[in-house]
């Protein structure tokens, strides 16, 4: 049979995977799932002899079931080309007793790249599948990495527009520089004068606003997501979690059975679930550690079962971190919930309304597979020191992050299960940070100084996706209030003419 996706939040609403991917958000504000999570489709022993895009296939297949496998193959072999710069594509790095799994050997250096090099072909592919004659307008809030990854994805692919909405003064500047740098017609990068939610919760808006979506529709347009709440790009961040388990076991590093932690920095929740859905397929998971920075709503939700988002607010080393709202995490509710669609949208109602909601005693009882950890500011500039100094590796902010909840998760619980850290980002995306941290004299000096004696301190070249950032021409300049963000879309557009 078939896998059909339902909305979190309806199980009215019943569509295939590509139409869940050209859809990305469903009407009724939920997010698409699927009807039940396959189990692997080999052994651990098996799949360990295939490479990445091998994997891939194997795994995505049984998720987008609709696909023919030339299509599906082509999409792959596209996505997962020579413009990572790792032929393995996502290596694992072993540093004293940890793994770090690099997942960012793209093209934009940043995790997002694992599934917006695949989500553009998978979406275009859908649209001719279902002979989809309008343009497919992106629509994306970014909190750093989404929105050059997706911006890079979508640059000039045929029938296809992206509006990328980003914190103005919410990113690191190399983030920034990668998106308003973005070549490509059909490519427009806005900021606003506000935080990651704000952009997120604009976007979410225009996704249900009727009017918008009439005029779109008048002149040909319809909107799609790249953000991780599009199932499309949850799936393919899956195999990595596989691939990185049958790395170990076929570099004799574990046993087949084996259990793993996963510890990942979170913050939409995208990134986190895949491993937890990963786990569900049959894959020996231990403990996934959820790993925040100051914004610690996540981790107060796993100590307390109330997700509240009414609290401060604070701009961090470790950018795409920076959410109180996890929309992903709407998906790990609605297992939680017993799949109670009705019981997910009381609580995203609660959510919407008050800011907050609490989960029952018996939903908490099955968030067992998940430990919450923060790590402050001074801790995670201490981690980049002690890693450096220990090892000579260099870590970004956000896996830092990451790095810092696994070493206080192992002296809380002694449990010294082999762990995977998600590394996310290159440490050339944060340079100023990260030289910061290793007690480098930052003042008076810019990015692109400090990635030279960065490079010259770790004997890493300077990764070429950031390093013509410095002379290429400005693309984009707008700039909106958070209220005005359905006016630029308008206007980029042309809806008004």
């Amino acid at each position: 049979m078939s896998i059909i996706y339902h909305s979190t939040r309806s199980k009215e609403i019943s569509l295939s995977a590509s139409e869940a991917i050209l859809q990305g958000l469903s009407p009724d504000g939920g997010l698409f799932v699927p009807d039940r999570i396959p189990a692997l489709p080999k052994s651990l022993d098996e799949l360990k002899e295939l490479d990445y895009r091998e994997l891939a296939f194997e795994i995505m297949s049984l998720f987008f079931d609709d696909f023919t496998k030339e299509e599906l193959s082509g999409c792959i072999e596209r996505a997962y080309d020579s413009k990572f710069d790792d032929p393995k594509i996502a290596p694992i790095a072993k540093v004293g007793d940890v793994y770090y799994l690099e997942l960012f050997h793209g093209a934009t250096i940043a995790f997002k790249d694992m599934a917006l090099s695949i989500l553009p072909h998978l979406m275009t592919t859908a649209a001719k599948k279902h002979k989809i004659k309008d343009e497919i307008v992106i629509l994306t809030a970014t909190s750093g990495d989404t929105g050059k990854a997706a911006l890079a994805g979508f640059s000039d692919v045929p029938g296809t527009r992206i509006i990328v909405f980003y914190p103005k003064d919410g990113v690191s500047r190399v983030q920034e520089l990668q998106m308003i740098t973005q070549k490509g017609d059909n490519t427009a990068v806005v900021g606003i004068r506000g935080n990651f939610d704000d952009a997120q919760t604009g976007v979410k808006a225009m996704f249900h606003d009727e009017e918008l979506l009439k005029e779109l529709s008048d002149k040909g347009f319809r909107f799609s997501s790249a953000n991780s709440i599009n199932i499309g790009r949850l799936v393919p961040q899956i195999v990595y979690y596989i691939y990185a388990y049958c790395t170990l076991l076929k570099e004799g590093e574990i046993s087949a059975g084996e259990k793993v932690n996963f510890t990942v920095p979170t913050g939409n929740f995208g990134n986190i679930l895949a491993a937890y859905y990963a786990g569900r397929m049959g894959l020996p998971v231990g403990k996934l550690i959820c790993a925040s920075n100051e914004n610690k709503v996540l981790y107060d939700f796993f100590q307390t079962g109330t997700y509240d988002r009414n609290r401060e607010f604070f701009l961090t080393s470790s950018p795409s971190m920076d959410i109180l709202i996890s929309s992903n995490l709407e998906r790990l509710i609605h297992v939680i919930t017993g799949e109670d669609p009705d019981a997910v949208r009381k609580l995203m109602e609660e959510l919407s309304s008050k800011g907050s909601y609490t989960v029952t005693p018996a939903m908490r009882e099955k968030l067992g597979l998940f430990y919450g950890g923060y790590a402050s500011e001074e801790e995670c500039a201490e981690e980049i020191r002690r890693v450096f100094e220990d090892t000579s590796y260099v870590l970004d902010p956000h896996t830092a992050v990451a790095s810092s909840v696994l070493r206080s998760y192992r002296k809380e619980t002694g449990d010294n299960t082999p762990t995977v850290i998600a590394s996310t980002a290159s440490p050339y995306k944060f340079t100023k940070n990260v030289m910061k941290a290793m007690g480098e004299d930052c003042e008076d000096k810019d990015d692109f100084e400090l990635m030279e004696e960065l490079s010259r301190k770790s004997l890493i070249p300077v990764p070429d996706a950031v390093r013509g950032l410095k002379d290429a021409p400005i693309r984009h300049t707008r700039v909106c209030d958070r209220d005005a963000m359905r006016a630029e879309v308008g206007d980029i557009l042309g809806l008004s003419r």
